[in-house]
């Protein structure tokens, strides 16, 4: 028997079959308004799903909170916090239900079937609007004692700026078009790549900029917790030469301070747009055999 997951977005539900080694039968529907039209909406997709399956896996925003059995915190999606939101999909689904912070999802699935399978210390850090991830320790999700493990976007950077706002090239793109007096939407962290290569001064000085704090946020994850590994996800791990950039800029700090021990592995994740349902399925494993 297989797992149902699901992946709660602000936008969109993904959910798909776990069949214990892959996904299968992959799909989405748009997030509900309310907490009603949403479990209306999943319980449709367990009774449409035609694999057979014997507990549920959720990956979800917010500060996911197992021992209260509630969603703490803030995210996109207010009406799925503070009620005992597990009790009510257990009784939804009939079945066992795991939950957690999709953050921490996409960590697990790398953690556990992807880029960091094998190693024991790792730090995922998940890069989109703002900046997300986990934090494994001795071969355990670490989360903290306030569930805030792996918060790493909340780090101050620089001039009083975190670096959610100062390492994500989604950011790097609205401070380019404010600069250059259009919607902050105007154009995307892709568009400003480009035109940077294609010469724009200001379009360079801020991809520069980006790359910067990005290696400056990582090279402090590294000191702080002291991985192995760490994984990079997000939209921008698929870009070419994005390592290249990180490693040249991560070896001038390591000598501008006399740092040679040894050289910090970063690598890409594996999972991208699949990896909290992996890791919700990851999640359920977990759960299951403590």
């Amino acid at each position: 028997m297989g797992l149902l997951v699901f992946d709660i977005g602000g936008s969109a539900v993904k959910y798909g079959y776990w069949n214990g080694e892959t996904l299968e039968s992959k799909n989405q529907f748009t997030t509900p308004g309310t907490w009603i039209e949403m479990k209306a909406a999943l319980k449709n997709v367990a009774e449409q799903m035609e694999q057979p399956f014997d507990g549920v896996g959720i990956s979800a925003p917010g500060v996911v909170n197992v021992q209260t059995q509630k969603i703490e915190g803030i995210s996109a999606i207010p009406y799925i916090h503070n009620f005992d939101i597990f009790g009510e999909l257990r009784e939804l689904f009939g079945l066992p239900v795991a939950i957690e912070n999709d953050a921490n999802c996409a960590g697990m699935a790398e953690f556990y079937q992807g880029a960091a399978k094998g190693y024991q210390n790792v730090a995922f850090v998940v890069i989109g609007t703002g900046i997300g991830g986990a934090l494994f320790v001795n071969g355990e999700i670490s989360k903290g004692a306030h569930l805030y493990g792996g918060e790493f976007g909340l780090m101050f950077l620089d001039g009083g700026e975190t670096f959610s706002v100062l390492g994500t090239a989604v950011q790097m793109a609205w401070r380019y078009c404010e600069r250059k007096g259009l919607e902050k939407t105007a154009y995307s962290g892709k568009e400003v790549f480009e035109f940077a290569e294609a010469g724009d001064e200001l379009a360079k000085e801020e991809v520069e900029n980006f790359y910067e704090h990005l290696t400056q946020g990582l090279f402090s994850i590294q000191f702080a917790f002291d991985p192995e590994v760490i994984v990079l996800g997000g939209g921008i791990s698929a870009k070419d030469g994005l390592l290249d950039e990180i490693n040249q800029r991560m070896a001038q700090k390591l000598a501008q301070h006399n740092l040679n021990d040894f050289v910090p592995k970063i690598v890409l994740c594996e999972y991208r747009n699949d990896a909290n349902l992996v890791g919700a399925a990851a999640n359920y494993a977990a759960q299951e055999h403590k």
